[in-house]
């Protein structure tokens, strides 16, 4: 055997490419009609357009609103264990909309 024979792909029986052949896909002629193609691509693109506005808009803010709300919450215990200073937010729904108003500036 020879240095060159042992990088030679073996040949591949065509039975392989029956199997590959035979796995489902969608085509046009799996749709009755038109309107079907036309519904079925309408969904995909809306289930994509969804995909989306939760990826590029929702997930940031959430993350942005929940991190600022943790960095918030552990400054405050912090502040307590270490300095012994007590931290009170007096007005919370000032403060939760601020938050969600900080996390909405830059997006």
């Amino acid at each position: 055997m020879s240095l060159s024979d042992s990088f030679t792909i073996p040949d591949v029986p065509d039975s392989d490419n029956d199997e590959v052949d035979s796995l489902p896909s969608t085509s046009t002629e799996s749709f009755v009609s038109d309107d079907d193609y036309d519904a079925q691509r309408e969904w995909e693109q809306s289930i994509e357009q969804l995909q989306l506005l939760l990826t590029m808009i929702l997930v940031p803010f959430a993350g942005k609103y929940l991190g600022r709300k943790f960095a918030y919450w552990s400054w405050a215990r912090y502040m307590e264990w270490m300095h012994n200073v007590e931290i009170r937010w007096t007005n919370k729904a000032t403060f939760k909309a601020s938050g969600a108003a900080e996390a909405a500036a830059t997006i």
